[in-house]
């Protein structure tokens, strides 16, 4: 039993006794027999009102216990919410300072980058500076070169002059022989004399044929040698690259997980030839293909050719080369080229005629001069020097799908990295994918992983 009930109980009897005592002092009674009866009614009246005060005294203890226990499961609950809000701060104190670390490191970085902007735009002045004076030499040279052509000219002008007085004393000539065949009728004996004449004049006019026939063959010939050797102008190239862009449109779909699963891609490219047949010529990462992540099998892919304002065709297929699979094109008729009106850009017969060449970017955002050299470890590639540009346009480094052109406008390849660039002399294909038609049978993932892995297998510096 509970010891606070027993004092409880003990506290209530002692009260009850104090109460039910009569301490006045009692008469003398009468001797006479108490009723019996009576006494015993009220004894069992006290013991009644006994057991029902310690029934109430129990039944409040329990209500106090209950609330009690009511009490502490409360404080619990009440305890176990404040431990889940502290854990929660705790973990957002964690989120706060690992923020506060990545934005001191962003600040480090973006303090790094500040400075090596600063670097170069002081090195990009001392350039510019440089460009200029080279491109005063490089104008004073086009001045003496055209002033030696337009002497070229004079020099030519005096042949065909002198060659109008040598077909003028061939017709005089022709008329003297008709007088002396004449007289070889009046004269007989002089007939051996004049047909000796005769004879002497057809072998000076023979000569004098050959001597105009062959003059004209070198002027034509130097003609095309002084075109073919005489360099472009950079700025001259670069706007007709311009002009002549053409815009790609390609488009593949899939099955997905959550329906067809589609992916497009907008691109520029130029039209180039190998004598037989004009192809687009762009960069694999310019296509909805990549390989630089997993393949995946495209059920159905097209390519399409637009010119503002409403003109649209397509291709048929897309050809990754074997030269590098990196580079891509895309057969197009004579009657696509003529409704784009873009300029077919011929294949470079001599790439290593000029020690330069011209770098377009791909997208058009800028172009320099820079040269080239021949690395005899990686044939049918060329390194570029691009440490230092001779001349440079627009805010560009040399990077992966950039143009090079020869200096007299052929084109000499594209960059498949920052240093090396391949050089298109076929466009024999290693792979196509066709367009246009749904072939879940082309297998494009198998495909794209093939060509992925033979890059990955070719020398680092190539990658």
């Amino acid at each position: 039993m509970n010891r606070t009930l027993l004092l409880f109980i003990v506290d209530f009897l002692f009260l009850n006794l104090i109460a039910l005592t009569r301490w006045e002092r009692a008469e003398p009674a009468r001797p006479r027999q108490p009723p019996v009866n009576e006494i015993s009614a009220n004894a069992a009246t006290k013991d009644q009102d006994l057991v029902e005060a310690m029934k109430q005294s129990l039944t409040e203890e329990q209500l106090a216990r209950q609330a009690l226990e009511q009490k502490l499961q409360s404080s619990d609950q009440t305890l176990a919410a404040r431990e889940r809000v502290l854990g929660q701060l705790q973990s957002e104190s964690q989120k706060l300072t690992a923020q506060l670390v990545d934005t001191q490191r962003a600040q480090a970085d973006l303090s790094l980058r500040y400075q090596g902007v600063t670097q170069e735009n002081s090195l990009t002045r001392s350039e510019l500076a440089q460009l200029q004076r080279e491109l005063e030499d490089k104008k004073a040279e086009a001045e003496r070169q055209k002033q030696a052509l337009a002497a070229l000219e004079r020099a030519q002008s005096e042949a065909r002059k002198r060659i109008e007085g040598l077909a003028v004393q061939v017709a005089v000539s022709e008329k003297e022989k008709q007088e002396l065949a004449s007289r070889a009728a009046e004269l007989a004996g002089e007939v051996q004399t004049e047909r000796a004449e005769r004879a002497k004049v057809e072998q000076a006019t023979s000569q004098l044929a050959q001597g105009v026939g062959q003059l004209a063959v070198s002027s034509g010939a130097l003609t095309k040698e002084i075109r073919d050797n005489r360099p472009i102008s950079p700025n001259v190239l670069y706007n007709d690259f311009l002009a002549n862009r053409v815009g790609a449109s390609f488009s593949a779909t899939r099955k997905g997980l959550f329906g067809k699963s589609t992916r497009e891609r907008e691109s520029k490219t130029v039209f180039t030839t190998d004598g037989k047949q004009v192809y687009a010529l762009l960069e694999v990462e310019d296509t909805p293909f990549s390989l630089r992540e997993l393949g995946s099998d495209w059920d159905k892919i097209s390519v399409r050719f637009d010119r503002p304002p409403d003109y649209r065709s397509t291709a048929s297929r897309i050809d990754f080369l074997e030269a590098d699979p990196r580079v891509v094109v895309i057969p197009v008729d004579a009657r696509q080229v003529a409704a784009l009106g873009a300029k077919v850009y011929p294949l470079a017969a001599d790439p290593f005629k000029f020690p330069e060449a011209i770098l377009i970017s791909g997208s058009g955002s800028g172009y320099g001069e820079l040269g080239v050299k021949i690395d005899p470890e990686h044939r049918g590639y060329v390194r570029v020097d691009n440490r230092i540009f001779k001349r440079i346009f627009g805010d560009f480094a040399p990077s992966r799908g950039d143009l090079v052109f020869s200096k007299s406008g052929e084109l000499l390849g594209v960059m498949v990295n920052n240093d090396y660039c391949v050089l298109l002399g076929n466009f024999a294909p290693t792979a196509t994918i066709f367009a246009e038609d749904d072939r879940p049978g082309q297998h494009t993932a198998s495909l794209i992983d093939s060509l992925s892995s033979r890059v990955m297998q070719m020398p680092i510096e190539l990658q």
